[in-house]
């Protein structure tokens, strides 16, 4: 109830000063089944708006400097985020993902891990496609679009969802390879590595 009030209340602020325009509307899958968002990281502001959109309640991965001060902390938790530590592997974030994605709900993920204007793919770890895998999860790459200034255009585009075959048993550098795979479908780039 909390989650949708402020979705509503934030949400018509955003696709209003931002002007948000949506792409590919329909690749989000209309079952209420688990679910990776997996998207790009230009702003803060990049969860609320694709939260803004998205029909379903997103439970964000966000970086644990964020929950330092306690109002704020309290505040997204609310939402259903919850921190990571982006110095370390992470178990507790990664359980906490699990068992999101077990419990048939979506996760939001952005694996470029913080804010960035140029992607580097070597910089992108094995995570998103080992919670897929393990979860037998389809994935959802978002592509934001577009500067946050007031009254600019913001361009979100849904790519079509994947799914990684659950059956295969990959190596770290194989899962590495398709979270980089995954990452270009974001951008809208042609998959390099054909694992998927």
């Amino acid at each position: 109830m909390f989650y949708k009030f402020i979705q509503v209340f934030i949400g018509f602020f955003v696709k209003v000063i931002y002007r948000v325009e949506v792409f590919g509307i329909e690749n989000i899958p209309k079952e209420e089944k688990r679910l990776i968002i997996c998207g790009n990281h230009k702003s803060n502001l990049d969860p609320v708006t694709i939260s803004a959109i998205f029909p379903r309640q997103i439970f964000w991965m966000a970086k644990r400097e964020l929950f330092e001060n306690k109002l704020v902390g309290g505040f997204l938790t609310k939402l259903g985020a919850f921190p990571v530590d982006r110095e370390k592997n992470d178990l507790k974030a990664i359980k906490t993902s699990l068992t999101i994605l077990k419990d048939e709900k979506v996760l939001g993920i952005f694996p470029e891990g913080t804010r960035v204007s140029e992607i580097d793919y070597t910089k992108i770890k094995s995570g998103i496609a080992l919670i897929a895998q393990k979860t037998d999860s389809e994935v959802l790459p978002v592509f934001i679009e577009g500067e946050y200034k007031a009254f600019r255009k913001i361009k979100v585009y849904f790519r079509k969802p994947v799914k990684i075959n659950k059956e295969i048993k990959y190596s770290n550098e194989e899962l590495e390879n398709i979270s980089q795979d995954i990452m270009r479908m974001v951008y809208g780039e042609e998959i390099k590595w054909k694992l998927l």
